[in-house]
């Protein structure tokens, strides 16, 4: 059923101070390792680990050197000025953008290379802990297509795409919801855990998050059990924001009313852009494996409306696979999401850079993706 919350109740807001790190100590521990302060990284890194046992920043051994030649009146070379310089505005872009999103929603939907590549996947699990830690509410909604690939061939069921979905049988929605809702989503959620955060791993089937009918496909292709999110629980997403708890949701669905007991196929990226909307999220982010939106010049557009995306799909800039991601994209703003990104998974710490590196108003770096607008 829809949201009934009153607006005027209050929440708990997720401590901003964990067990291991001072919130003053955490944006520049980001800095230093996410947000491409390679000069000062190593210097940097000893001293955050210092904060957190002492509660307060210590001076990074480039620093202190710094210190030292002043003292003595010795000149500063240009060079450690301006590396200097680059970390404080980096410090302040990460300031603003947690200042803007403290106790903010954000749905990511978690999917392709960076859910594959163990590297990223770690990342990503610390970058889901280290937005929570200040204060972010973070919805992850992941994917699973090559791991539902991987299981129906070692059991042999048969399965094909029609007009770009998974066609899903009873018996492919079997296995797809055995792999999603167990080992995918349970990975996710304790990598999380790990990682210092605190998350839940569940269904769209729990507590009927994601209330399906089925796809009609325009193009009359039978798909089987893939479902159409009709309706989303967002109390039960709100109570666990509330409680400092990372909801990991696998994107199977359930029916409604007589067929309440079916399991739908839910499409991942559908699903994400569907609770966003629903929750009035503050972003959507979509990790995949692509840059972002291309021009016909193959150059990245980093920002679009919604009104540039009819066009371009019109002049044919936007074709084939990518105009399912970007309707995704203009679909949830168009439910209330402030901003959508359809950002490069395969770039390390992606998640970080584009919720913190893009400063107050939290529009991306601009390097790793397209954020849509209304």
């Amino acid at each position: 059923a829809k949201s009934t919350r009153s607006t005027s109740q209050p929440r708990v807001i997720p401590q901003a101070v964990s067990k291991n790190m001072r919130f003053s100590a955490i944006p520049l521990a980001i800095v230093a390792s996410g947000l491409a302060a390679a000069p000062l990284a190593s210097s940097f890194a000893p001293a955050c680990g210092a904060a957190a046992s002492t509660g307060t920043l210590a001076a990074p051994q480039g620093a202190r050197r710094q210190q030292l030649l002043f003292a003595a009146g010795d000149d500063i070379s240009t060079e450690a000025s301006t590396e200097v310089d680059d970390f404080a505005l980096d410090a302040l872009k990460v300031a603003g953008a947690v200042n803007s999103l403290a106790d903010q929603t954000i749905v990511v939907k978690y999917g392709g290379n960076a859910m594959t590549s163990d590297d990223l996947a770690s990342k990503f699990c610390e970058d889901v802990a280290a937005l929570q830690k200040l204060g972010v509410r973070v919805v992850v909604v992941h994917g699973g297509g090559p791991q539902i690939k991987n299981m129906l061939e070692k059991v042999g069921v048969e399965s094909r795409f029609e007009g770009g979905m998974r066609v899903s049988s009873a018996e492919v929605v079997e296995v797809a919801e055995m792999v999603l809702c167990g080992s995918v989503n349970k990975k996710i959620a304790s990598g999380i855990c790990s990682a210092g955060g605190t998350a839940i791993g569940m269904s769209g089937r729990d507590a009927n998050i994601l209330q399906c009918t089925k796809m009609v496909d325009k193009s009359g292709y039978d798909l089987g059990y893939v479902g159409e999110v009709k309706d989303v629980n967002v109390d039960v997403i709100e109570d666990l924001l509330d409680m400092g708890i990372v909801p990991v949701i696998s994107p199977i669905g359930t029916g409604i009313g007589e067929e309440k007991d079916i399991a739908y196929n839910c499409n991942a990226d559908v699903a994400a852009g569907r609770i966003a909307g629903e929750m009035r999220a503050a972003r959507v982010i979509f990790l995949t494996d692509i840059a972002g939106v291309l021009d016909k010049k193959m150059e990245l557009l980093k920002e679009l409306n919604i009104l540039d995306v009819k066009n371009l799909i019109d002049d044919e800039t936007i074709t084939a696979g990518m105009i399912p991601k970007v309707t995704y994209a203009t679909d949830a703003v168009q439910l209330g999401v402030k901003a959508a990104f359809i950002t490069d998974g395969r770039v390390p710490h992606a998640l970080l850079r584009e919720v913190l590196a893009g400063g107050e108003d939290s529009m991306g770096t601009g390097e790793g993706g397209t954020v849509v607008t209304n």
